[in-house]
């Protein structure tokens, strides 16, 4: 884009060089054809003016309309690359808002584009040609223009000293404000069904009002000085006019100069006058141009991978450490295991032990500190995203559907393949439920698939895992959303991946979703402390409850009504 600025640069200066004109003919007008009383000098230097002023209006236009274009260039460029980090750093701990702001950024730039702030800028460095102007005239009358445009950038200087911090609380309040809102808009329905409606909006009426103050304050130091910056022009360009007269008086001036100083007079100061009115844009802008340069600085370069051909074989965790991205902390420790083809393994363990954590690791949405995630003997790190796209599906707790259809949902946003499709949302068993819908597979779901009870979301999600046979798929408590037949679809999918030669992980406190896996781990506070088949867990399962129990008081009394067997629901407790 540099050219282009340079160009614009160029074409200002033009446009600079014709905002003389008016200057120029107010002289000519006094000077000569009143003078003269000569009406066909009058048409001429006329005709002459208003060639000028045409010209000079199509130069202003052809400079707005490549502004504005080249806000578009910078939007199409930056953009995608913002938006991929938008991506990323929710998995190193940034909040959503404070993601999405990043592209907030890039609107803010390319509005900054096409506003005045920025044609004031290109304006600013051609100052000198007004000056010289006036100083061509009479050297008086371009000192007096030189000390009020001292006196502006003065004022300049305190408006930003003043500002700078606290357009920073302005945008780090706005950010706030950001993340309570979309946090109030995905979590509506808890907070229509439990009634904390009023809490949810005092929430956000506190970050909106902490925002307002912060920008009101940033605004009122801006106005106050723009206020004062208007009548220090007004204020100069009488002086001008009165020291022209003066010097008229004394006749070291015509009367045609005295109104062409004080026009171009008036035009030097308009960009200081224009800087302190629009000193809010360029500093929004200025800010956000840096948060987007670093933005682009942190993502990773693309490495150069060689196309490894599919997994077929393993799976592994070597002595993986995983922190959790936003504090530090550790939550996953040395948790090593090795999955061959063909084989099912279950997480179980308390809530809060570091399942869903292992699960985020495994898949690579959150790095490993120490250790080694490996497909096929490969670190996680040497597949290019396009292997992972074939041989990976990952089902979290918290999946959210794509406002598109359905069957782009399932072929991950990309051109769905029939047949793939299908075949996912059979071995789902929501083939016969999208069927039914009035679109099929075509069906647009809205945002977040609105429509949708939870159980056909999920399965949903579950298809999209299954898109393509990956080699390996996780599944993080795929049946929590799930009636029975849901269930035995999800018990029934992990079968077939087996079956076909694939790997699959799940993470469930339901039993029936391990009923077809032949591994299981136990994990609590980070660590797996029991890992093996699930025969051997089951027999020392049952070798625990046959071993005897230690009388208590009721039995050394007697009392057999105390020590009857544990009901049902006991077991299924324990």
């Amino acid at each position: 884009m540099r050219g282009v600025m340079i160009y614009l640069f160029g074409l200002s200066g033009i446009i600079n060089v014709l905002a003389l004109t008016s200057a120029f003919y107010m002289m000519q007008i006094y000077d000569r054809a009143l003078m003269s009383g000569s009406v066909p000098t009058l048409v001429l230097i006329s005709a002459l003016a208003f060639g000028l002023f045409m010209f000079h209006a199509g130069l202003d236009v052809v400079r707005s309309q490549i502004l504005h274009r080249l806000g578009a260039r910078f939007d199409k460029t930056v953009a995608p690359d913002v938006h991929q980090m938008t991506i990323e750093m929710p998995r190193y701990g940034f909040s959503i808002g404070e993601s999405l702001e990043r592209g907030r950024m890039v609107d803010t730039i390319r509005n900054f584009f096409g506003s005045p702030a920025l044609v004031t800028l290109l304006d600013l460095p051609w100052m000198p040609v007004f000056f010289a102007f006036v100083f061509f005239l009479h050297p008086y009358l371009g000192a007096l223009t030189l000390a009020g445009v001292v006196v502006l950038a003065l004022m300049t200087a305190m408006t930003e000293l003043l500002t700078r911090r606290a357009n920073r609380d302005v945008s780090r309040a706005a950010a706030t404000r950001s993340s309570v809102a979309e946090a109030n808009a995905r979590n509506s329905d808890v907070i229509r069904a439990m009634g904390f409606s009023r809490s949810a909006i005092d929430l956000f009426r506190k970050a909106n009002d902490d925002h307002l103050r912060l920008q009101a304050s940033s605004s009122d130091i801006t106005r106050t000085f723009g206020a004062l910056a208007k009548v220090m022009r007004m204020i100069l360009q009488s002086a001008v006019l009165g020291l022209g007269a003066y010097l008229t008086i004394m006749g070291e001036l015509s009367a045609g100069a005295i109104i062409a100083a004080s026009v171009a007079s008036a035009r030097a100061l308009a960009p200081i006058d224009g800087l302190i009115a629009n000193w809010k844009s360029i500093i929004l802008a200025k800010n956000a141009f840096e948060k987007v340069r670093e933005t682009i600085a942190a993502l990773p370069d693309e490495p150069s991978l060689m196309n490894l051909p599919d997994p077929k074989r393993t799976f592994s965790a070597e002595n993986i450490t995983v922190v959790a991205p936003s504090t530090g902390t550790v939550i996953v420790t040395d948790v090593s295991f090795k999955l061959e083809a063909g084989q099912g393994l279950g997480i179980i363990g308390p809530s809060g032990g570091g399942k869903s954590s292992l699960m985020r690791a495994l898949t690579g949405v959150w790095p490993v500190l120490r250790g080694h995630v490996r497909l096929d003997g490969a670190d996680l790190s040497q597949w290019a995203e396009d292997s992972i796209a074939r041989s990976v599906g990952y089902l979290p707790q918290d999946y959210t559907l794509f406002d598109t259809s359905i069957a782009r949902n399932i072929a991950r946003l990309g051109d769905p393949d029939p047949e793939k499709v299908i075949a996912a949302a059979k071995a789902a068993s929501v083939h016969e439920m999208i069927m039914a819908m009035p679109d099929g597979y075509e069906t647009q779901l809205g945002a977040n698939g609105v429509n949708l009870s939870g159980g056909q979301r999920q399965r949903i999600a579950l298809a999209c895992a299954l898109y393509g046979d990956p080699f390996l798929v996780l599944l993080d408590e795929p049946n929590s959303n799930l009636d029975p037949n849901g269930e035995k679809a999800v018990s029934d999918a992990i079968l077939s991946i087996r079956e076909r030669g694939g790997i699959v992980i799940v993470v469930a406190h339901r039993a029936r979703a391990l009923e077809n896996v032949d591994m299981v781990g136990i994990i609590e506070d980070g660590k797996i402390v029991r890992l093996g088949s699930k025969q051997e867990l089951m027999k020392l399962r049952v070798g625990a409850e046959s071993q005897p129990a230690k009388p208590n008081a009721a039995e050394e009394h007697g009392d057999r009504s105390k020590t009857e067997a544990p009901s049902e629901p006991e077991k299924v407790a324990s």
